[in-house]
């Protein structure tokens, strides 16, 4: 009989049920994206990274949203901004491959 390990006692967040992944803690490191959003070429820089990056969508979506909480937080409108287009862009592109499978799978 195997036994089942149980998760890390690691930092202070909740993992989801059926997630690997928990929030606020940093358990695989060489995982991470670094935001920074200090000036507008810094901004745009981390999302040149997060949309070159193999991620999934919502994961992307996940870092650009962080990026902009804390640019808008911190009074950045302009910063706060770039990732907001970001996102769009994203969910623009996201959309759009949907779309492309749907009607290849209505010609067959």
């Amino acid at each position: 009989m195997a036994v089942k390990r149980r998760d890390p006692r690691v930092g202070t967040g909740k993992k989801p049920k059926g997630s690997g992944r928990r929030l606020y803690t940093d358990e695989n490191p060489k995982d991470t994206i670094r935001i920074k959003f200090a000036t507008i070429k810094d901004a745009r820089a981390t999302v040149r990274k997060v949309k070159r990056v193999r991620k999934s969508y919502a994961r992307k979506i996940q870092i650009l949203t962080v990026g902009e909480q804390r640019a808008r937080v911190m009074g950045k409108k302009t910063v706060a901004s770039i990732f907001r287009s970001a996102k769009a862009g994203l969910r623009k592109a996201h959309g759009s491959k949907k779309k492309k499978t749907r009607s290849k799978k209505k010609t067959r």
